[in-house]
């Protein structure tokens, strides 16, 4: 295959206008015999990447259903979000172990790839738990994470984790030889936080929701991160973050270690109503999702990550900017540049055309278009 005429995303982090090619499953370096797409006027951008969201379509991805999981990973692939990780809810140990068992057998169709999972709870802190189920929060211990890994057969890219409550903070040195540490949910100071990074760690999961804001005596995690060069996932739906803090994360963070993340539940792609997280009943009004019991705490996204992009670029951060952090900076940030997040020959060839109004002309998923091509 070739696409010819489109504005190409490229490894400079800017737009060019040149042609893609694609062999099988992969980016080429040159041309071959197939067919040719023009794609004048459009955007080719990589697929996307979602290291954070719970679920959408109407199911959730800890349901243990092959028809839940084929329903999220469909519609993820047909609105461009093309390597997903998984994030759990906090759920009892034994339905934990059972979620994780589901996900590590679990292999998509010609669907978005479930790249790996991220294991949000329940080693967090009680008292930041937002959404998630206070009551099935547990102490970290090392041998239920090897229990979870094993049963997840070892597709556990991120691990969260509350520093200030590990029986012993000296672990992350460890676990950080295997896993991506990310600070989650959690309640420490900056000291702490700074020692949790120097020990390893090197991810912020949802930066400034569910942790300690920036105080200018007491700079709490996200200053810490900062300084130690994580990654930062940053939720840009307009609703879990005000723009002008977006924009501060992008010059606190940069623009390559910025993370876009949906952390979207299961109303992304339905209709306001009544949905539910990890047990909790959830409100969608607005497109805002809130826990029914507490309206004032946000529950996830109602929104997927393209949605997400297309918020960003309206708040004023160039499309340049919003795609990295929506392809390359996620796959970076676990592991998997090598396969996603860009047009680079030898990846997979995961490409989304778009018009100027970010809306999806055609998805091309490991070198087959799905989905309805509008071209």
């Amino acid at each position: 295959m070739k696409i010819t005429g489109a504005k190409v995303y490229t490894e400079k982090h800017r737009f060019e206008e040149r042609d893609i090619y694609i062999s099988g499953e992969r980016i080429a370096l040159s041309e071959n015999e197939g067919p040719v797409i023009d794609a004048g006027g459009l955007y080719a951008v990589p697929g996307l990447v979602d290291i954070h969201l719970h679920g959408a379509a109407g199911h959730d991805f800890c349901e243990r259903s092959r028809e839940a999981l084929d329903m999220i990973t469909a519609y993820e692939a047909e609105r461009g979000i093309l390597a997903l990780c998984p994030a759990t809810a906090v759920l009892p140990k034994e339905e934990l172990l059972d979620v994780m068992n589901f996900l590590g057998e679990y292999e998509s169709r010609r669907d978005a790839y479930i790249a790996g999972i991220n294991l949000e709870g329940p080693f967090i802190s009680p008292v930041k738990t937002g959404a998630l189920d206070a009551r099935n929060v547990l102490t970290f211990d090392r041998k239920l994470f090897g229990e979870f890994q094993k049963a997840a057969k070892g597709k556990i890219k991120l691990l969260d984790l509350a520093p200030e409550c590990m029986p012993d903070m000296d672990d992350i040195s460890k676990l950080a030889e295997d896993v991506h540490i990310s600070l989650a949910h959690t309640d420490c100071d900056y000291g702490t936080a700074k020692r949790a990074f120097s020990l390893g760690a090197d991810h912020l999961t949802h930066a400034f929701n569910a942790m300690n804001g920036i105080g200018h005596r007491q700079p709490g995690p996200v200053m810490a991160a900062a300084e130690a060069g994580a990654f930062a996932e940053i939720i840009a739906d307009g609703v879990h973050i005000h723009p002008s803090v977006v924009k501060l994360a992008l010059k606190i963070f940069g623009e390559d270690r910025t993370v876009f993340v949906s952390d979207s539940m299961m109303a992304a792609g339905m209709p306001d109503g009544e949905y539910s997280l990890g047990g909790k009943d959830v409100s969608v009004s607005g497109g805002k999702a809130v826990l029914k019991e507490d309206p004032s705490v946000i529950a996830g996204s109602a929104v997927d990550l393209l949605e997400c992009v297309k918020r960003a670029v309206a708040m004023g951060i160039p499309l340049e900017t919003a795609i990295r952090c929506a392809s390359e900076n996620p796959a970076r940030s676990i592991g998997i540049e090598k396969d996603f997040g860009t047009l680079s020959p030898g990846s997979y060839a995961n490409v989304l055309l778009l018009d100027e109004d970010l809306e999806i002309r055609a998805v091309i998923n490991r070198g087959f278009m799905i989905g309805e091509n509008r071209i």
